[in-house]
Formats: structure tokens, sequence, C-alpha cells
């Protein structure tokens, strides 16, 4: 049935909508609602093949950087944890939130996350990125504390902190994923 000039795995889940999603990899992955037919996501993926043959042939022609030894990211790491407390620490009051531990991580699929008993969670590659940015994902992280969700009442949160974080979000999707698919 596939008449395309590449290959997609479909991911079924209790989603509303259809997503593509292209990993650094560059398999292209379409996630669905359970009950989608299958003439219907390929239909969709037909659809939007224009697309993803541009940000395939985008991601071949850029220079594979080497990936990370375990030595650089234990360095990126203890920098993290060096850096990211007093952002954190800074930050909170300024949001009007507590926190409770920060963890350091190498992830692949987030720059930061925030647990419903406020443990916050950090990237450590986010020390190469802009200072701006780290910021962002601190603050970011931090009205998570007030919204657990990016509804609008979320995103107002992070623009009453930093009117200018959609710059550094476009950064991360610019240039995140070149950081991540240098993980090991």
């Amino acid at each position: 049935m596939n008449d395309l000039p590449f290959s997609y795995q479909i991911i079924r889940s209790t989603r509303k909508t259809i997503a593509i999603q292209i990993t650094p990899e560059g398999r292209v992955l379409v996630r669905c609602p359970s009950r989608m037919r299958a003439d219907q996501v390929h239909q969709f993926v037909r659809s939007k093949s224009d697309w993803i043959t541009g940000h395939l042939s985008k991601l071949q022609a850029k220079p594979q950087l080497p990936t990370f030894t375990p030595e650089q990211l234990h360095s990126l790491a203890a920098e993290a944890l060096n850096v990211i407390p007093g952002r954190v620490a800074y930050f909170a009051p300024k949001v009007g939130v507590s926190y409770g531990r920060i963890t350091i991580r190498s992830q692949r699929t987030r720059w930061g996350s925030c647990s419903s008993q406020g443990n916050l969670n950090f990237n450590c590659l986010l020390m190469l990125a802009p200072a701006e940015v780290v910021d962002y994902v601190v603050v970011h992280e931090l009205c998570h504390r007030k919204e657990m969700n990016h509804s609008s009442r979320f995103w107002n949160e992070v623009e009453k902190i930093l009117p200018d974080y959609a710059v550094q979000r476009k950064w991360l999707k610019d240039h995140g994923s070149s950081l991540i698919s240098r993980l090991p």
C-alpha cells in the first residue's frame, strides 16, 4: 500500500488528532487515534509527502556530527548542576512557585520536565544552548508548577516572565535536534 518514496511507522494512541514526526535519524512516525483506518492514515501521509520529502532531504544534507563521549556528557551534566539550580532559584520567586529536587539527565525527547510533586528535570545538553534558552526552559518548567499543561493560561505565565520566549522556543526547534542527534 505504500506508494511513497519513504516508509513510515504508525503509532496509535488515545490522541484525537493525527500528526507526523520526523526523528533526527530520519524515521517518519505517524501518530494517530487508535480507531483511525489505515487508508485514512495513508491518505493523510500522502497529502503531506512533499513536506516529508523536503524534511528528509534537509536531514540528509546536514553534516553528521560526532556522537558525544561519556566524558563529554559527564562534563555537560556537571556544568548543568553548577548553572541550572542557580537559574531555578533566581526565577522561582519571579514565577511565584516553589520546587523540589533538581535532576540533570541526557534525554532524547525532553529539554526539561516538572513532576506533580514539583521535582524538576533538565537536559544536560542545555549547556550547549545560549543562556537565554536555558532561562526559557527553566521558566517553562517552573510555570508548570502553576499550570500542568500547555494551555493559553500556561503560555501567559511564561510570557509574564519572558516576553520574548518564542525566540528561545524557536531556537530549540531549529537547533535542538542537531544536539540530541549526537547522543549515543
